[in-house]
């Protein structure tokens, strides 16, 4: 695999069993070049996680650090929200540099892409989930009929399928299930996927914010333009694509932006993928830990996500302390931004909005 600019891996950290199983092998045959690390925990690795050290060298290690372990948990849980239930993760990180995003709250001072290889075993775990749930006795936000499962819940699905085949192994299981779907947000266009033949169980979520925010927020992701233009062919490739309107970041014209990018929409999507379409609507959530640590390499983009007189404390649903805008103050961007969708996008319902 040539460098890119996402992916240039130079040293890929390996236990010892995710390193000598086949798909293990498959990815440190892409990559020969790459000086293997072996490692008793894809959580402990002192170099990449905890390191305050590594504030510097953020994006670096994105580029160049790749982690191959096994999933120890496999569970699904319960959702309700995205969708009914959370698969068992496939990876965990990202190679992009979103600066909100929730997964190095808990990695420390680096997320570079760890990839599990035991998909095998994750496979059957969520084949028999859906085999227990049966149909869907009713409607619901998720979805009509089908029970939903998201299946990136800590990393983008579309930048991992370009490291192995997890993801497209794991859509290729939905597809030949009648009562289920996966479902995955993402920020990267990755044309390789509309090979795919889906049949209407895989669901994308594009998420889309006003261009000039996302410069300034969503690092080494695919431009807005580009996210936006890819719609229509990812219906027309089989796909389900939604809308992830995430996350709302209430800046001085974010009323402007947001009409100006809903209308970006309306004007480029067709008529098949406006028929189909659904959103659900995220207003941004941080933490003060992560705003520390943005401070010592991004500290541009905290002048948008850290507004004190704007937010409060939220204690969320696993014990974290966040910080989210407050209540009244996000309750009247929900009835803004829904009202801008009903006007621009008439045809788009908005699944739910948090």
């Amino acid at each position: 695999m040539p460098p890119s600019r996402l992916l240039d891996i130079r040293r890929i950290y390996a236990e010892p069993a995710a390193a000598a199983s086949a798909r293990g092998q498959e990815i440190l045959s892409r990559w020969p070049e790459a000086t293997v690390v072996p490692v008793e925990s894809h959580w402990r690795i002192p170099e990449l996680h905890g390191d305050e050290a590594n504030v510097a060298r953020w994006v670096r290690i994105k580029t160049e650090a790749l982690v191959l372990g096994e999933k120890k948990s496999i569970a699904t849980r319960p959702n309700g929200r995205s969708a009914d239930f959370i698969a068992p993760s496939l990876s965990n990180g990202c190679a992009m540099a979103c600066v909100y995003c929730y997964v190095p709250r808990r990695k420390g001072y680096s997320n570079p892409i760890t990839v599990f290889t035991n998909v095998e075993q994750i496979s059957r775990h969520v084949a028999r989930h859906i085999a227990k749930q049966g149909v869907k006795p009713e409607p619901n936000q998720c979805d009509p009929e089908a029970w939903v499962y998201d299946i990136g819940e800590n990393s983008d699905c579309s930048v991992d399928a370009m490291i192995s085949d997890n993801v497209r192994e794991v859509c290729d299981l939905f597809r030949m299930s009648p009562t289920a779907k996966a479902s995955f947000a993402t920020k990267s266009v990755n044309r390789e996927l509309l090979e795919w033949d889906p049949r209407g169980r895989t669901r994308i979520r594009f998420s889309v914010m006003p261009a000039e925010t996302a410069k300034v927020t969503d690092l080494r992701t695919s431009p807005m333009a580009e996210r936006i233009a890819a719609i229509d062919d990812f219906v027309e490739a089989g796909y389900e694509v939604h809308l992830n309107l995430s996350p709302v970041i209430l800046t001085p014209t974010w009323v402007e932006d947001w009409r100006a990018l809903l209308e970006q929409i309306a004007d480029t999507m067709g008529p098949a993928a406006k028929a189909q379409l659904a959103a659900e609507m995220i207003l941004l959530t941080h933490n003060a830990p992560l705003h520390e640590v943005n401070l010592g390499w991004h500290p541009r983009g905290e002048e948008l996500l850290w507004q004190p007189g704007l937010q409060e404390t939220k204690l969320s649903q696993n014990g974290a302390e966040n910080i989210r805008y407050r209540r009244d103050l996000k309750a009247r961007a929900v009835q803004t931004l829904s009202a801008l969708v009903r006007e621009t996008l008439p045809s788009c319902r908005i699944r739910y909005a948090f």
